[in-house]
């Protein structure tokens, strides 16, 4: 499996409802200063991979994006590969998910 995921591939797989675990996974200072989020996806702190990767679901394919796609979504990878988790993250990030006109939601508050 590729270690990554392009917008069209993911936007296949948001439509096929519960077919993934979806995880933004930007640095908390990127998300709080960011209004929107893909439709579907639920934050986690990338700092804390180690402690919120021990309740997610081992039935599904983890597919996670960052800002840009860069150092923070293979950090988190790495961890989740390092732990026999089917992981992705999504190629350009929610830059490249919004630059190919896909939709975003507004974040709701925490």
């Amino acid at each position: 499996m590729s270690r990554t995921i392009t917008t069209d591939d993911l936007r296949s797989l948001i439509e096929k409802k519960n077919a993934i675990t979806f995880l933004d996974v930007r640095r908390k200072a990127d998300y709080d200063a960011d209004r929107e989020i893909i439709p579907g996806a639920e934050w986690r702190d990338p700092d804390k991979v180690d402690e919120w990767s021990a309740v997610l679901p081992r039935d599904k394919e983890v597919v996670l994006y960052c800002a840009r796609g860069g150092s923070v979504s293979n950090k988190v990878l790495d961890r989740l590969l390092a732990k026999s988790f089917q992981a992705r993250y999504l190629e350009g990030g929610i830059a490249a998910w919004i630059t190919t006109g896909n939709r975003t939601d507004e974040k709701r508050s925490r």
